[in-house]
């Protein structure tokens, strides 16, 4: 199925402290260009996200946004119990200097102790980052599927438009044969008329001569080739059109051929009826060319 290069999706997730929201845009290219912008502390998710996408699309200019977030949520508080063997062993040694020099001093309470500098500290629990890949990795995949079902639409749309073309350049070619058969007894009359003149002026006459420059006008004014090469050409893009894998490169280098044909039909035409009908024929086909430029 015939796929635009051109397409947009995003999508959101959350999981536990974690939630992302995800973004992937393309545009036209000639290859596959892939921007993944994650996070770099997750291991791997980009390799993975890379493997996934190019093995989805073939062309295009493509770029994959995340963004991450974790909830500030405190963790669970818990007492430092080497530091309060020091601050006990301290506080004993201070009673006894007291005791031993008849100080008397007020006696600690727990409330007080646990105050101190560095007695509570955090529980900070570690992020398994291998467990965050495969989650968001799992999620990346429904994005990217509504990332392709865009692309797809679009192509369909495109293939729509191409076809219109197509049956378009088809009559143009029809009426470029049809030009050109209605142009002969006109241009027969005019090479007549001019070999006339030529006899008539000249003392002495190659026959020969006469004979190779008349077959050769006539091979230079003669168009078959270009109307049957356009006949072709149009059978061989309704079969791209049509095909079911990645044809835009092909389709661009028809396009090529298409205006080739055209130019030349319209170098050798020497006639206004014909020479319209191949202006007409070329301006489809440049109109069909920047279509295809959005072909996967």
């Amino acid at each position: 199925m015939l796929q635009s290069m051109t397409g947009f999706a995003a999508g959101q997730g959350a999981k536990g402290d974690f939630s992302w929201t995800w973004e992937i845009r393309s545009v036209n290219a000639k290859g596959l260009d892939l921007r993944i912008r994650v996070p770099d502390w997750i291991d791997g998710l980009e390799a993975e996200l890379r493997k996934q996408v190019s093995g989805a699309l073939k062309r295009g200019n493509v770029t994959v946004n995340l963004r991450l977030s974790r909830e500030d949520t405190a963790g669970a508080q818990r007492l430092n119990s080497q530091q309060l063997d020091q601050v006990l062993t301290a506080l004993a040694e201070i009673e006894q200097q007291a005791i031993t020099r008849h100080v008397s001093l007020a006696p600690s309470t727990a409330a007080e102790i646990i105050a101190l500098r560095g007695m509570m500290e955090q529980d900070e629990e570690a992020t398994d980052t291998a467990q965050l890949r495969s989650t968001l990795v799992e999620d990346f995949q429904s994005v990217l599927a509504s990332f392709c079902d865009m692309r797809s639409g679009e192509g369909a749309t495109l293939r729509s438009v191409l076809a219109a073309h197509l049956d378009e350049i088809e009559t143009l070619v029809i009426a470029a044969q049809a030009a050109a058969e209605a142009r002969r007894p006109k241009a027969r009359e005019t090479l007549r008329l001019a070999l006339a003149a030529v006899l008539d002026g000249a003392a002495e006459v190659d026959e020969d001569r006469i004979a190779q420059e008349l077959a050769l006008l006539a091979v230079k004014s003669d168009i078959t080739e270009e109307i049957n090469r356009l006949h072709a050409h149009v059978k061989a893009a309704r079969e791209l059109v049509a095909a079911q894998s990645s044809v835009g490169r092909k389709l661009d280098f028809l396009m090529q051929e298409f205006n080739r044909e055209a130019n030349t039909l319209c170098s050798k035409s020497g006639d206004s009826a014909l020479t319209s009908v191949g202006l007409d024929l070329k301006a489809v086909i440049d109109q069909m060319r920047e279509q295809v430029q959005n072909v996967e």
